[in-house]
């Protein structure tokens, strides 16, 4: 949904109580605030989460979240690994993470409660469905006591209340029996949640009214739920932690602003690539997590010239769209690592054909099919050198939801100026997360018409191989009058595209594919923050982007010379990057890997860069960034860089959240299902 912001002022969320009363309640508010949902993976926690993410958005705030959730598709209800979580940070100042850790964490039964718990900031308040907190679900998540009676909650404020109970009864003159009824608990929170902090909930009723529109009485106690949750802070006149907060909208440039996750955003960035391009897209994929959404997102935007194919699998997929690309359309295909990887010898024959092509690749983590939901920047090396044969492609790597709009499109012009595939780098951060986005004025964005050859372009022979000033050959549709040619997988004559695979003929031709892709004009780098020479650089790439951003500013108001450097262009590098990165005494690179970006400056720039590595399949935390570039200037020799451990506040241990092989599992997911093992006579572990 789109919001504008305008040039005037924001107005208090109540006209009749006057400027001062808004700017009394200004000033006693956080300019920022995060909140965790989190609860079992059936409890709806991210739609609560993008359903609340709305409702900010058009409050005016500003932004980032992070939905975090299992890899099992239906893991058995109340279990630790089965915990979902949204979290979200938002406020009236500049938002570019997630935030380390939150105020409010919402735990909606003891699972989501024990693995969440130590992430909450201390004195934060957390909001306890004492419903789910049986002695069932107590062992399921391995509490030997109460937490809700042993004080160890001491450190937090606690609100704990029935909200299984006054959902039920919220939605009860609907006919719904206890186990329907609760399906609509999300719905009761997020209520809660939009009273506490000053929200709309009308966003959400038309919204539960348009999802429903062929159950209207399952919108209707959808609808009751929320306002129940809504009505009972209101009314309640609780003592203690449970108040209502106000954050100013944030100031924002005037525009047009809607809420983006980083797939909607490359979606509609090849989209409008194509058109600048003007050229029907067609994308080939196959469903994989946390690609999927784009295939999904494309499938409904078939009036811009778009047509979808999902494939038998990640092969045929990007298969399809090579035979789209030789057919004249701009070819796109996505996937994440593991598909990737399968895609490799079809990627080698785009290049070997030189044909555009787009490959989006949302890296998760590796190898093989490693944490499936979580996120990394492993797909480095694989990007850039990850192919048979010599076979170089330019990338690209979006750091931000909005930004992978602008990388998409960029990624479009340089598939089709240089013909040539692309690969387009985000992670399941990017590509789940959201953010306001100034949505662009198409004018601000210059067309490159993609052109094709209709005549012989040597006298009357044809040389399909035959290179313009950026080194790119003629594309020609299959069918042109005159214009038949060999196209394939085999090494081609250096300009009639024969069969020819001499020594001689080779070694032109490797070094016209390298050369064209050296050659690829890209613009200069910049410095995001601070000054272009200094003590350190921290230089980053992909997501990334938002804690380095707001680690080096903590560190410049401290008066330390620190810049911020970060690269969309990984391949080639900007032509200027060695010489800016010579100005500062030390380089930083942190990453989701373990130095892959770090060993390509090395390898290109001859720059003694130095590793800050994170594979613990969550994103960095601001306090870690700080952390590390403080070493720079504690007076110890030789603690720079190194490895970031992996932080209980953010992925759980073996005891707190994850299914270790020696959990057995439970037949059905429901209030009525056994506990694990429980309905085997075998005690079995798989059922």
């Amino acid at each position: 949904m789109a919001t504008q912001a305008a040039e005037k002022p924001a107005q208090p969320a109540n006209p009749g109580a006057g400027p001062s009363a808004a700017n009394a309640r200004a000033e006693a508010s956080p300019d920022a605030v995060v909140v965790r949902f989190a609860g079992d993976s059936g409890d709806g926690m991210q739609l609560t989460g993008g359903q609340f993410t709305l409702s900010t958005a058009l409050a005016g705030n500003d932004l980032a979240t992070f939905p975090d959730f299992p890899a099992e598709i239906r893991a058995p209800q109340g279990t630790l690994f089965g915990v979902s979580a949204f979290q979200i940070n938002f406020g009236s100042r500049q938002i570019s993470t997630a935030g380390d850790a939150p105020d409010v964490l919402v735990a909606m039964n003891p699972a989501a409660l024990k693995v969440n718990l130590e992430a909450l900031k201390p004195g934060g308040l957390v909001i306890i469905d004492t419903g789910e907190f049986t002695k069932r679900n107590l062992d399921k998540a391995k509490y030997t006591s109460n937490p809700l009676e042993d004080g160890s909650l001491a450190r937090w404020d606690v609100l704990a209340f029935d909200i299984s109970a006054l959902t039920i009864q919220a939605v009860k003159p609907f006919g719904l029996g206890n186990k329907d009824a609760l399906r609509s608990k999300n719905m009761w929170t997020l209520g809660l949640a939009l009273w506490m902090f000053d929200r709309d909930r009308q966003p959400i009723v038309d919204w539960l009214n348009a999802k429903f529109r062929k159950k209207p009485e399952i919108a209707a106690a959808n609808i009751a739920a929320l306002d129940a949750g809504h009505a009972y802070g209101e009314t309640a006149e609780l003592s203690g932690p449970l108040r209502k907060t106000f954050l100013p909208p944030a100031v924002q440039e005037p525009g047009l602003y809607r809420t983006v996750t980083g797939a909607e955003a490359i979606s509609l960035g090849l989209v409008a690539g194509a058109q600048l391009a003007e050229l029907p897209m067609f994308f080939g994929g196959y469903p994989i997590t946390p690609a999927s959404a784009i295939l999904h997102h494309l499938a409904r935007l078939k009036e811009f010239g778009v047509t979808t194919f999902q494939a038998e699998d990640e092969i045929a997929a990007i298969c399809a769209a090579i035979g789209a690309a030789y057919a004249g359309q701009l070819g796109v295909t996505s996937s994440s690592g593991p598909g990737i990887a399968l895609k490799g010898e079809a990627m080698g024959l785009a290049i070997m054909v030189e044909l555009p092509l787009v490959i989006v690749n949302s890296q998760r983590g590796g190898p093989s099919t490693g944490l499936p939901t979580k996120t990394e920047q492993s797909d480095l090396y694989q990007a850039v050198y990850g192919r048979n044969g010599d076979a170089p492609m330019p990338v690209v790597a979006a750091r931000s939801p909005g930004d992978a709009f602008d990388c998409a499109i960029e990624a479009c012009r340089l598939a089709t100026r240089y013909m040539t595939p692309v690969m387009l780098l985000t992670d399941g951060y990017i590509a789940n997360a959201a953010e306001p986005w100034k949505v662009p004025d198409p004018e601000d964005y210059a067309p490159f018409p993609a052109r094709f050859l209709e005549a012989p372009n040597a006298g009357d022979q044809l040389l399909p191989y035959k290179r313009n000033a950026d080194g790119a050959r003629p594309w020609i549709k299959p069918g042109t009058p005159g214009l038949m040619h060999r196209i394939g997988g085999i090494e081609k004559h250096v300009e009639t595209g024969n069969i020819d695979y001499s020594p001689a003929n080779h070694q032109l031709m490797t070094d016209a594919r390298q050369s064209k892709i050296s050659g690829v004009e890209i613009p200069l780098q910049e410095v995001a923050v601070g000054e272009q020479t200094g003590e350190l650089a921290v230089v980053g790439w992909g997501s990334t982007y938002g804690p380095i951003r707001q680690a080096v500013r903590r560190w410049r108001e401290k008066g330390r010379a620190v810049s911020h450097i970060h690269v969309r262009h990984i391949w080639p590098l900007p032509a200027n990057l060695g010489e800016l990165l010579a100005g500062f005494d030390n380089v930083l690179v942190p990453e989701m890997n373990t130095g892959q970006f770090k060993t390509v400056l090395r390898d290109q720039l001859l720059v003694d860069a130095q590793s800050l590595t994170k594979t613990s399949g969550q994103p960095f935390q601001i306090a870690e960034l700080e952390t590390a570039i403080g070493k720079y200037f504690d007076g110890i020799e030789g603690n720079e860089g190194g490895e970031v451990p992996p932080n209980s506040q953010q992925l759980p241990g073996r005891e707190q959240g994850h299914d270790d092989g020696t959990q057995p599992d439970a037949p059905f997911h429901g209030a009525g299902s056994a506990l694990p093992g429980e309905a085997n006579p075998n005690k079995a572990v798989n059922q």
